[in-house]
């Protein structure tokens, strides 16, 4: 089932140009350094995931930074 998300366009654009920083915080163990707002927009957009209590990148989030690395 596909669920449209309620995070605005604008928004999953400015996003998006974070999210290389995002995963590097992640890799650095410093997720403390990520905005709340931040980390509830990726979840909710799908890009990042709790696993065991530590958020991770999930394979969208994975493939849009590889994208934007590109």
């Amino acid at each position: 089932m596909n669920q449209v998300s309620s995070v605005p366009q604008a928004r999953r654009e400015t996003l998006r140009d974070v999210l290389p920083q995002v995963s590097q915080l992640l890799q650095k163990r410093r997720a403390n350094e990520i905005d709340d707002a931040v980390i509830d927009d990726l979840v909710s957009l799908h890009w990042l995931e709790w696993v065991g209590g530590s958020l991770q990148l999930t394979t969208t989030g994975k493939n849009i930074c590889r994208q934007l690395l590109e």
